[in-house]
């Protein structure tokens, strides 16, 4: 009986043994996977055209790396972040439509300084001054989408809101739309400096919208400018002509009073002018006791 147990068991012996094989193996697949996954999000990539701001979140450690890292590969085991900011030029167009960079109406409303209400497409080009990247994470703690989407477009807002408040919506619309978005950029870049954030420009990225019956009236005054303007053009040249017949006839005058001044001190001249404009033929019939032309001029 003791023999068939050990026999039983013998048998049984090489089935555990690869049973115990193939589960070693799997626990070895399992740490291999775990460990490729762990090294896989342990690093992180700055591509060409950023730079890295590296963040701690945990350990003795934590908080923001003053300083910046370059393009190239870092480990960043879990609790640690590395975000990148743009050091090339960029561009976002905050605009009504909702096909572009957003899918809702990214327009700015402001007002004139009668309270009348108008909207505009405004786009920005802007990098990120690579020595103080670390300084901008440290005022606004996010990526650049979101500073975008914030910090900024907010700061942009209340620069066109505050100057067009003092303008009226014929200057907005006219004389004053070029100098309008020029003092926003000039706040905004003087805001966001100190900080990294280089505002390129700003400008407008279309016509700004006003209701339509105020955009009626605009265009009827405008009209009504240009054709007085051409009213005045007119004037001035009817009197110009008008003063350049006066001038020649004065002139004439003038000469004719000069002339007939000089024929009446001096009567030889009418002879003279006669010789002056005589062919040199004698008339070919005269009178019996009519002179012959110039035989008394001396």
């Amino acid at each position: 009986m003791e023999d068939d147990i050990e026999d039983s068991r013998a048998a049984r012996a090489p089935g555990r043994f690869a049973r115990r094989r193939l589960g070693a193996l799997i626990g070895g697949l399992i740490v291999l996977v775990a460990t490729a996954i762990f090294l896989t999000g342990a690093f992180a990539r700055v591509l060409p055209g950023y730079v890295g701001i590296k963040v701690n979140n945990i350990g003795g450690n934590a908080g923001v790396v003053s300083q910046p890292l370059p393009v190239g590969w870092y480990f960043a085991p879990p609790g640690t972040n590395i975000y990148e900011y743009p050091v090339f030029t960029r561009t976002y167009t905050w605009t009504h439509s909702t096909t572009e960079q957003n899918a809702v109406d990214e327009a700015f409303s402001f007002q004139d300084k009668n309270g009348l209400g108008l909207s505009a497409d405004v786009a920005v080009a802007y990098h990120v001054d690579a020595t103080r990247a670390p300084i901008l994470f440290q005022r606004y703690r996010t990526d650049m989408d979101a500073i975008i989407a914030g910090p900024l477009r907010n700061a942009i807002r209340n620069a066109i809101v505050e100057r067009g408040a003092q303008l009226g919506v014929e200057e907005i619309y006219g004389p004053h739309k070029s100098e309008l978005i020029q003092t926003a950029l000039r706040h905004v870049q003087a805001y966001f400096a100190p900080v990294g954030l280089q505002v390129e420009q700003l400008y407008w990225a279309g016509n700004i919208v006003v209701p339509d019956a105020v955009l009626h009236q605009i265009n009827a005054k405008i009209a009504n400018e240009q054709q007085a303007l051409a009213a005045q053009a007119n004037v001035a040249t009817a009197r110009a002509d008008a003063e350049a017949r006066v001038a020649k006839a004065e002139g004439d005058a003038k000469a004719i009073q000069v002339e007939a001044e000089a024929i009446r001190t001096n009567p030889e001249i009418v002879n003279l002018r006669a010789v002056e404009k005589w062919d040199g033929r004698l008339p070919t019939y005269t009178g019996a006791n009519a002179p012959l032309p110039f035989i008394g001029a001396k």
